[in-house]
This record gives structure tokens, sequence and C-alpha cells, in this order.
């Protein structure tokens, strides 16, 4: 399905790219050659992929300058010396040609059955800013005059497309909070101003945020519940060197493979929106080898695909290491990111786009059901949101169970497990928040707590230890977990430490002096568990700790909290680099995914409940996982 309801409909997954011309790059639009076009785009279908996105770059498309009189009044908008035309594009600013070679795109699109997601205020990209000659200088995400001239741009670009079939989407553009500045307010009103103008002019087509380094609570400026407000897609654009805790490990190893879907879901779960992951590369050959690269998307895709992302666009279609003009010329990072060479041969990443695609068309079923979550993990504020959210979610997966994301300020979702990882500060959770939390324990969930410093109103009635002195370890220090045999110490680096005295919980862990490092409580019909140290800001800071091998078993921790709590599941596994996942298609049949993190070939040691069995295999073995690969089969009850 490429369709115009491609991004918003569950259990949909396209595969495509994103697009600059492979002779010009950001030029394509000044250095227009379509015969160029059609030879990108016609290797592009051919090998599979279904959509590209494309950016009317904004100098090229509104080339407005603004021509000043005595003292460097403003006098009057011109094309160079040329006045604005009378007709519609000439009063919004925009360039006659440069439309008709849109126009011209789009059929050439359509000849190879490729559908296009417009990014429509295209004034960021790849490291520099484009704007037009009359508006340089500006802050264009606050200034007036900007905005009223984008406003123009995209209400006239979208009512002049609209009818094109093959465009399913538009865009608010490229990274558009990389423009300038702006506060939380600001940047709420320019999005909005931007997603009116083209719902004004086309409100059949989803609106796509295009955004990238969104905050889940309230902090920054660009936040994730915001764009969700706005815009009908959420997007990620996750590479690894950009993003924090990301850069870390191989980039075919868990914590890497697992960092696009993570991301997606945050922003997906936070939103409440479909999202997908609009860009997504390597970052050129000294990140990955060809071979690397390939694995690792080859990974990404199943487990996107798995976890309700809802497409994978690469960035980009073409390499670009032999132009001259900036940000090629100023930035390495720019220059070998394509899937096709410079002399048009392609890279092994562009297979795999094709090969994903005719493997999930050729599946007995329309669309990938749901998958099966068994806890909210609840980010707070105050704390690294990202960090706190990426560890759980990589701990988790090994562990063997998924979880949703929500904001603390959100409603608690009704889950039979909480986590509630890195507590730290004092205003981490609303009051109203933590009693309704609390509530949901009461009434028989479980909640998982790890501490970071953080104040806990009614802690000991919580947790059933009593608080004693709190104060900054002097150095780590060693954790023996009796609660976890095979696995007697865990190292606790420096930081605060609670020291606490049992009342009612269950010591399952002790420091070396003896104080309760992890316990377990009755509150209410349910549990808490109280983990007394930041154990997943620690490892989201620790090079290694998903995918060495002498690492100790941290997942072990998480296994523990959720074995005690009731799983609609009915397939486990052993293997802490593989992921599996649990898609009802009705009451007697699922699909599995079990997806191998890792670039080792693997034994998964999954295991299926009684009363069920394997139906059929529809890719791989489950039993024995390739490198970075997947196994998806049915399971049917007895």
């Amino acid at each position: 399905m490429t369709d115009r309801t491609a991004f918003v409909t569950p259990g949909r997954f396209i595969v495509g790219c994103n697009y600059w011309a492979a002779h010009a790059g950001t030029a394509m639009w000044r250095d227009w050659r379509p015969e160029v076009i059609d030879r990108d785009l016609k290797v592009l279908a051919e090998a599979g992929l279904q959509i590209i996105r494309v950016f009317p770059l904004w100098p090229d498309f509104q080339p407005i300058h603004l021509l000043r009189s005595c003292q460097g009044h403003p006098a009057e908008y011109r094309f160079g010396e040329q006045p604005l035309g009378d007709d519609e594009a000439g009063q919004a600013g925009v360039s006659a040609e440069a439309i008709e070679r849109f126009a011209e795109f789009i059929a050439i699109a359509e000849r190879h059955g490729l559908k296009l997601s417009v990014g429509l205020v295209t004034g960021w990209m790849s490291g520099r800013l484009f704007v037009p000659p009359a508006l340089e200088g500006l802050d264009v995400l606050t200034d007036p005059r900007a905005i009223l001239w984008q406003v123009r741009l995209v209400r006239y670009f979208v009512r002049r497309f609209r009818d094109e079939r093959e465009v399913i989407a538009w865009g608010l553009g490229n990274e558009c909070n990389c423009m300038g500045t702006a506060t939380r307010e600001q940047a709420w009103v320019w999005a909005a101003t931007i997603a009116d103008a083209i719902r004004s002019a086309d409100p059949s087509r989803p609106v796509i945020s295009g955004m990238h380094s969104l905050f889940a609570g309230p902090e920054g400026s660009w936040t994730i519940g915001d764009q969700a407000e706005l815009t009908d897609v959420l997007t990620t654009h996750p590479y690894p060197l950009f993003t924090p805790g990301c850069d870390l490990d191989p980039l075919n190893t868990m914590r890497s493979c697992l960092h696009a879907t993570a991301e997606t879901r945050l922003y997906g779960d936070v939103g409440g929106r479909p999202c997908l992951v609009e860009e997504f590369g390597t970052l050129g050959p000294n990140v990955g080898s060809d071979a690397v690269a390939a694995d690792y998307l080859r990974t990404n895709l199943f487990s996107l695909w798995a976890n309700d992302g809802r497409a994978l666009l690469w960035w980009c279609a073409n390499e670009q290491s032999h132009l001259e003009a900036a940000p090629y010329d100023w930035d390495s990072i720019e220059r070998e990111l394509g899937l096709l060479r410079c002399d048009h041969s392609a890279k092994p990443v562009l297979g795999e786009l094709g090969r994903f695609r005719r493997l999930i068309e050729a599946m007995p079923f329309e669309a990938l059901p749901p998958r099966l979550t068994d806890a909210v993990c609840i980010l707070t504020r105050g704390q690294d949101t990202w960090r706190n959210g990426y560890a759980a979610f990589i701990l988790a997966k090994q562990a063997g169970f998924d979880f949703e994301f929500q904001f603390a300020d959100q409603p608690i979702r009704e889950a039979p497990l909480y986590l509630l990882p890195g507590l730290c500060g004092q205003q981490w959770m609303r009051r109203r928040r933590w009693l309704e939390l609390l509530a949901r324990v009461e009434a028989g969930a479980t909640l998982y707590m790890s501490y970071d410093s953080a104040i806990i109103s009614s802690f000991e009635e919580v947790t059933g230890l009593e608080s004693q002195t709190r104060c900054v370890r002097p150095g780590a220090v060693k954790a023996t977990f009796d609660a976890l045999p095979g696995e007697p110490n865990f190292e606790i680096p420096t930081g605060v430490k609670l020291t606490v005295k049992p009342t009612r919980a269950q010591v399952l862990a002790r420091e070396d002096d003896g104080n309760p490092v992890f316990a377990v409580c009755a509150y209410g019909n349910g549990k808490v568990y109280f983990l007394g140290w930041p154990l997943e800001r620690q490892l989201a800071h620790q090079p290694g700790a998903f995918c060495e091998p002498d690492v100790p078993a941290w997942w072990r921790i998480y296994r523990h909290v959720a074995d005690s709590v009731p799983s609609q599941r009915v397939v486990g596994k052993t293997n802490p680099f593989v992921g599996v996942t649990e898609h009802p298609l009705d009451q007697k049949t699922r699909v599995i995914v079990a997806v191998n993190y890792s670039p080792d070939e693997v034994e998964s040691g999954i295991a299926i409940s009684d009363g069920w069995q394997v139906k059929s295999l529809l890719h791989g073995k489950p039993e024995r996982l390739d490198r970075n690969d997947a196994a998806v089969f049915l399971i049917a009850r007895r």
C-alpha cells in the first residue's frame, strides 16, 4: 500500500529513500537534467523502493529579492529585477520555472511507479541553511515576514499539486527546527501556521512533522506532544553519531540496532501518532562497511516492522562525494551516504530494501497486527528521558517483554507492569499522577522504579523501606543479588546513595556494607520493586554494556520483575540478543517475529507454551537465527 493512507494505516510498512539527483545534489532544481532523474528513479523503482522523499529547495522555488529605498527602507519584493507576476504564482513569490520542473519530476516518478512525500519548507539541508535572498539574516521561524512568505509558498505549492496521485503526504519541511531559534510557544506557532496552510489547501493528505530531536517532556522548545498535536505523522531521523548514547557500540550490535526502534516507539507512544523513520543511514563507510551497513539495515527493517514503525527511508539515493558546492564541500559526512555509488552501481543496502519489501508483501496477512505489550515505561521530569527510556527499552527486549512509553504528565495508562527508570530531582511527577499510579498498583499492578537522587514522597509506605541518610558515594561498590542466582555481583557506580532500613520489604540485594539496594514490597494488591541505583542511566553511558560478552547480565533484573507479572505472551526465549514480538491474528493464531540484534549466528532459545505449536515458517528458522536477521512464523493453538 502506497496511497495517501500508507503512513497512517496500522501494520503497513513501506520502504524508500530521500532523494537528491545524482549529478547535482541540492542544486538539482537549478541544474535541471530530467534524463539523470529518470535514470535514478528507474534504478530505485526496479530495486523495489516504493516512495521517495523529495525537497523543493526554498530559494529555488521562492527566489524573491527585497529591494530597498532611502535609508534601507523596504520598497518592493521582486524576482531579481523583474516584478512579481500578477498571477497566483507571482503573488506567492513562486518561480513558475521551478514549479514546472517539479511537475516534470512527478511525471517521471509516475512513469516508474514511485510515490512522493514532499518536504515543503526545505530551508535546512545537510548542515546548510537555504533561504530566499529577501529573507537572509532573518530568523525564519519567528520573523513575521519570513512566515508570511512561507505560508504563501506552501499554500500555492499544495494547491498546484494536490490533484497529483503520486503525492501521498505533505511534510512541514526538513528538520525545520534547525532553521532558527524559537521558544516552545514560537515553535508551536510556526508549526501550527505551516500545518494549517497545508490543510487549508489540501485536507485529504496526512501532514508529516519532518522534525528530529524532539523532547518527550516540556523542557525543550520542540516537543513530541506539540508536534503530535499539530501533525498527523511523527518522524525520527535516528543517526547514531548525532543521538546521545547511541555512538558507543559497533553498528551491527544490539544497542545500535535498537536505536531507530526505541526512538520511533518513544515518539509514537508519547505522541499517540503513527511514526516513521524518515531518514536512516550509517553516515558513511567510516562508521560501517557496505556489508555491515546491509546487516544493520536488515535488522532495523525487521525490528521496525515488528514494533509498528510505518516506514524506513534511507538517506539518501545517491553519493555526493563528487560535488563541490556547500554543504558537500564543508562536511565529509554528507558525501558517501547513497544507495547508489557515483558510477551508479548499487550498494548492498539497496538490495536489502527490495528484498524486505518483497518478503512482507508475500506474507499471508495484509497487515501485521499490533504487538502485545506487557508494561508501560513512564519517563519523568528532570531526567534525561531519552537515555533512560532507551536503556529501559533494550533491557526489556533482552528480558523478553515489550512496553509502551508515556510521559509522567499524561494520564496513567492501564498495564500490569509499570517502569519508572532513573527517578531524579524533586518535581519528577505531579502529585495527582503519582496518586493515580499508586492506585493502579494498589489495585494489583506491579511497579519498578530505579533511584537517581529523587525525592520520593510516601517513600516508606510505597517501598517498605525507611530512609536513613542520603549522601554521594565516594566510589563504585559491589552489590550482591541473592535473588539472581548465577549473577551474584553487580557494580554500582558513584552517585547518590540512599541508606535504608527494611520495615516491610523483602531485601533482594545488598551493597557491600549491607545496605539494601534492591527490594520488593506489597502495596495493596500489587507490589513495588525498588532499585537503589540508576541502572538505566549507568548503562546508557557505558560502552559495551549491551554487547560485550563479559558484562553482567543486567537484563536479569528486568526479567526478575517481569516474571512476577501475568503475561499474555506464549513465546519465551533465553538469548538476550534476540527480541521477540507476538502479534495475534485471531484467538487461535499469532505471528511471531524473532529478531537477532547481534552480528553472530545464534541459538534463539525460543520456547513455546504448552497448547501452542508452530503452524508455518514464513522467514528463517526460529531455533537458530542468522546474523542480524530474523525468523517470522505462525503459531496456533493445538
